[in-house]
């Protein structure tokens, strides 16, 4: 998993309430177990009409949020299913940070899991944030984990919290296996000896 530290990038507004995962990837994309390939289906529905045109008037199809990096939302984002292909969807996608006032709690933690920082936030605070990312491509945002700030365009900053433990996975790109295989050492020192200790297991 790809450490994360700061993020500057574009930031696209998508002032929607109630995302769901079926929104962000159908169903009918859940056929793969790869997390690579679902970013050109990401919000399919509404990015594409039925023979496979572009809605310009969705905002990742609009040329200033096409490589966007940060998604501006509204509550209750990533609720419905609890299909890890849509993490794997957005961040495929080039998103590494999603910014709502509330997330649903199983897609909120796949996301820490995928590398991607879905970060609440006041709604006030969103409120401010939805119109700068409204001024296009010029106007970039940047994330910085280490010392949990939002800062706009226009140098206004925000501070937010985020429990330390997925603080940690993030900065240092580790998802449950590599938690796992940092205890490699200890693993394999028990290996080495449960055998001889308990040997009718």
């Amino acid at each position: 998993m790809d450490k994360f530290t700061t993020v500057t990038g574009v930031a696209a507004p998508l002032d929607l309430v109630n995302v769901d995962t079926d929104m962000i990837i159908p169903k009918q994309f859940l056929k793969t177990i790869k997390r690579e390939g679902l970013g050109k289906n990401l919000f399919d529905e509404m990015r594409f009409d039925r023979q496979g045109r572009e809605n310009p008037d969705f905002v990742l199809n609009q040329p200033a949020y096409r490589n966007a990096e940060i998604l501006i939302s509204g509550e209750n984002f990533g609720c419905g299913s609890s299909r890890e292909h849509a993490p794997w969807a957005i961040k495929d996608f080039g998103i590494r940070v999603v910014i709502a006032p509330s997330f649903a709690d199983i897609f909120f933690n796949n996301c820490a899991k995928n590398g991607i920082l879905a970060l609440p936030m006041p709604q006030d605070v969103v409120d401010v944030l939805m119109e700068d990312a409204r001024k296009g491509a010029n106007a970039r945002m940047t994330v910085d984990l280490e010392n949990q700030k939002v800062t706009t365009s226009d140098g206004q900053e925000f501070h937010f919290e985020i429990d330390a433990f997925k603080k940690h996975c993030l900065m240092n790109g580790l998802d449950d296996i590599g938690l796992t295989m940092e205890k490699v050492a200890a693993i394999d020192a028990f290996e080495a000896t449960n055998g001889t200790r308990h040997p009718w297991v």
